[in-house]
């Protein structure tokens, strides 16, 4: 019984120790192709899907597609496999389809470039696609701050169509996920104000000034408001607190603007 044991670990520390020598020359610091063999070795033996993964990126690496397709097809279905046929069909000219996989694949960072590269010509599409990327995140239950984003980033979609209270809505959604961001806090701020909701630009930029006393932005934001409503001393009070705590705030000007 020992020597059973004894030989699996021989084999197990053989095995482990050939995947370090693959990953090395993976990685650039052995070469490449005995990595490749190593990595093909192990694939014959004892098929995984971190093995395929790491033969199917290699090959997608060196520009060898067909290559990379033929690893990428033997992966179990699921996001690494997705991953990787979308990085495949990307490099192959099919964008559509590459898009697919990313969707499937629940890559947000891929999702996003891709949503934004359809926004440059087409702001409805770009807004459908990110809500159904949404839904798909939200199903998952394993985003939360990518579904976070995906608000803000809807909210910017409304906002750029001159929807603002349309984008403060979403953008504080995203505010409901991520509380303490103040990203999220700022731009449902400025939406509410830009659509006309004092009430809810000045709740929010007041909530600023407690969880960032130091932002300018938030003392500017609350100045506009008081501008709005005809209170100019107090908007010289909130533009004097803004240049004390924040000198450089992006708001500053816009209120020193108003006040002219």
């Amino acid at each position: 019984m020992r020597v059973i044991v004894a030989a699996v670990i021989a084999c197990t520390v053989a095995v482990l120790a050939c995947v370090q020598i693959g990953s090395e020359a993976i990685y650039g610091r052995l070469p490449l192709a005995l990595g490749v063999r190593i990595y093909e070795a192990i694939d014959r033996v004892a098929p995984a899907e971190y093995v395929l993964d790491m033969l199917g990126t290699t090959a997608l690496a060196q520009h060898d597609l067909d290559a990379a397709q033929h690893y990428a097809v033997q992966m179990p279905a699921g996001p690494r496999r997705d991953d990787l046929l979308a990085q495949i069909a990307q490099a192959s000219g099919q964008d559509i389809l590459a898009r697919e996989y990313y969707f499937a694949a629940a890559d947000a960072d891929a999702m996003q470039r891709e949503i934004h590269a359809v926004s440059l010509y087409n702001i409805a599409e770009a807004a459908q696609l990110e809500e159904r990327f949404r839904a798909r995140l939200i199903a998952l239950g394993t985003h939360p701050d990518a579904v976070a984003q995906s608000y803000l980033l809807s909210g910017n979609f409304e906002t750029w169509q001159r929807h603002f209270l349309a984008g403060a809505a979403l953008d504080e959604r995203a505010l409901a996920l991520a509380p303490m961001n103040m990203g999220y806090l700022l731009s449902a701020a400025n939406d509410a104000y830009l659509g006309g909701d004092l009430a809810t630009a000045q709740r929010l930029f007041t909530r600023g000034t407690a969880i960032d006393p130091a932002s300018g932005d938030c003392y500017a934001g609350l100045g506009l408001i008081a501008v709005r409503e005809g209170q100019r001393d107090r908007a010289r009070a909130y533009l004097r607190q803004a240049r004390t705590v924040e000198p450089h705030a992006p708001m500053i000007p816009a209120l020193e603007t108003a006040l002219r």
